[in-house]
């Protein structure tokens, strides 16, 4: 799958579950806790879509290089999101219980996903053709 459609996936499930919460949960938040559930959101779409872009990257690459890419990518991406996370509290103000739940929310489900493609991925690889 190309990173532009990992993205656009990725952006149809951020997009199509504010939908669904909006009636139930999200319209009984203010407007602050609103905008940190969004950016808690935003931060984890951005994080999954760097992640599938290391391994595209470095999947057609040595293995020291694609685990580097992986695992050096990873601390890379732990540090900018921890940088996000302290400039949206701190900087911005925004509430942190809405930031946290939604960055975590999304963030287990694009693991789920991304380690589902990957696989999927993979196992098609592996077959002898």
């Amino acid at each position: 799958m190309s990173l532009g459609r990992y993205a656009l996936i990725v952006m149809g499930i951020v997009t199509s579950t504010w939908a669904v919460a909006w009636l139930p949960v999200l319209s009984t938040l203010s407007v602050q806790e609103r905008w940190a559930a969004l950016a808690g959101s935003g931060l984890a779409a951005l994080n999954t879509v760097a992640a599938y872009a290391l391994v595209l990257w470095s999947q057609q690459r040595s293995t020291n290089v694609f685990l580097g890419a992986v695992l050096g990518g990873m601390l890379g991406r732990m540090a900018v999101m921890l940088v996000a996370v302290v400039a949206a509290v701190l900087g911005l103000g925004l509430p942190k219980v809405p930031l946290a739940l939604a960055l975590l929310a999304y963030f287990v489900l694009f693991l789920v996903l991304e380690l589902a493609i990957l696989h999927r991925r993979t196992s098609a690889q592996a077959l002898p053709r």
